[in-house]
């Protein structure tokens, strides 16, 4: 274990040392390239936050990630008994905090009773926090996709509203449907729809011409990318999983080559430091 995280450390250092970094998050120029697909920008987005030496979906995994230069925060959004919007990505809060039970059968109240706490049983001196909190934290800073865990739109919207954050927040849903009710209530709300293939992807552009589309890395292809590039969307995709131990054990160049071959321009990780490091390395991030 000490090995590996000298390992991690020296290469850490070794993209420092090659690339020039930007030490906060930049907005009006992650919103300017968020707005241009066609910048050679690929942009980052951390995984429910820098979490990976934090706790996922917390107040301080967001201001990690914008202490990094991230440019864009995923966090998923649920609904209390009681309806409150609040951070969680799981039904339950056993697996996050100290407590037990699903997000849907206890009050916030009840929720706050517990710490956040992280794998091998860390414990923050942080409760979780709501949509609220944590869009008055992102507030002018970073770029905002809301992962939708809930049919609270309503809410959701109004947390936007509320805290004047609209023009930095995006909304992700596998769901059409609910894609819908948010164009509905808020017309000039951006959308990013997951497609799992092809017909999918033309289906979404047609429907929502959206800033950005979710694809898989099944079906990053050529024909894919090329639809969604002619249509001025962004591409984004995943490197969770196998991309990012490729990037965490020193094989970075490898997996970069296999998701940007067909023009993704947006990535979602949980190593959003090395991942930015590599990706300024190689003049594809500011």
């Amino acid at each position: 274990m000490r090995f590996f995280k000298l390992l991690v450390v020296g290469f850490a250092f070794f993209f420092m040392a090659c690339a020039s970094t930007r030490t906060t998050t930049d907005l009006p120029e992650t919103l300017k390239a968020f707005n241009n697909p066609n910048s050679n920008i690929v942009m980052v987005a951390s995984h429910r936050g820098a979490h990976m030496d934090n706790f996922e979906n917390s107040i301080a995994s967001a201001k990690q990630a914008i202490r990094l230069g991230v440019d864009i925060i995923e966090a998923d959004v649920k609904t209390t008994k009681d309806g409150y919007l609040v951070l969680m990505h799981d039904s339950s809060i056993d697996r996050t905090t100290t407590g037990k039970g699903k997000v849907e059968d206890l009050t916030l109240a009840e929720i706050r009773k517990y710490k956040l706490k992280a794998p091998y049983g860390r414990i923050s001196k942080e409760t979780v926090p709501t949509f609220e909190e944590f869009l008055k934290v992102t507030k002018g800073k970073i770029m905002v996709d809301v992962d939708m865990k809930t049919d609270n739109v309503e809410g959701i919207l109004a947390a936007v509203e509320k805290t004047g954050t609209h023009n930095e927040v995006f909304y992700f849903d596998n769901d059409y449907d609910q894609l819908d009710r948010i164009k509905t209530l808020r017309r000039s709300a951006q959308l990013m729809p997951r497609a799992y293939s092809l017909k999918m992807a033309d289906s979404a552009i047609v429907k929502f011409a959206p800033p950005v589309i979710h694809i898989d890395k099944k079906f990053n292809s050529k024909e894919v990318g090329d639809l969604i590039k002619r249509n001025n969307s962004r591409i984004w995709m995943n490197t969770l999983g196998e991309f990012d131990a490729q990037i965490r054990y020193g094989h970075g160049e490898e997996a970069l080559r296999e998701v940007l071959k067909h023009g993704v321009n947006i990535i979602q990780t949980d190593e959003p430091e090395m991942l930015l490091q590599l990706l300024r390395h190689k003049g594809l991030h500011e």
